[in-house]
């Protein structure tokens, strides 16, 4: 879906660029064409900025995107949702994040929280990179106790891991 979303602005790498933040973050777009964030606009100016293009960038995709029927009933129905990822180091929580060499092998969650649940650790959050969205897919995994180095090890030693990284 998403190449078909990013195919419909190919001739604008800026305007997918607008897209692909939308998209990355959770935003959508109201009727009124403004960016939002559940109930809270967010200026283009500021989406603009993140993404070093023109303002009226903003203006012309999110115009675009309520013209077509299809686009429209996607961007009004993103909503982002919370990370625990950056609030990690503050709470006192680990983060385990899961880079995999083939992100639709099945199977990838389940193996890796098993052997969390085995362990008896409670899992606070897991969350996935979209294939279609990151260069490198990822599972995320956020736990209230540090992991003990073996289960680090039997994680690492998957088939489909390509590296691991511990916050």
């Amino acid at each position: 879906m998403f190449d078909e979303i990013m195919k419909k602005f190919e001739n604008s790498p800026s305007q997918q660029a607008v897209v692909r933040l939308l998209l990355e973050r959770g935003f959508s777009v109201n009727d009124d064409g403004r960016v939002v964030s559940g109930g809270i606009e967010i200026p283009n100016t500021g989406i603009a900025r993140e993404i070093d293009v023109d303002r009226r960038v903003v203006d012309a995709t999110t115009d675009e995107l309520l013209k077509d029927e299809e686009l429209r009933r996607i961007f009004q129905n993103i909503s982002a949702i919370a990370s625990l990822k950056d609030l990690a180091p503050v709470l006192d929580l680990t983060v385990l994040t899961v880079y995999v060499d083939d992100a639709s092998e099945s199977g990838i969650i389940i193996d890796v929280t098993d052997r969390i649940a085995a362990r008896d650790i409670t899992i606070r959050q897991l969350f996935t990179t979209d294939p279609e969205f990151a260069d490198t897919p990822s599972l995320t995994i956020i736990t209230d106790v540090e992991l003990p180095g073996d289960l680090i090890n039997d994680i690492r030693a998957l088939s489909f891991v390509h590296r691991i990284e511990i916050e």
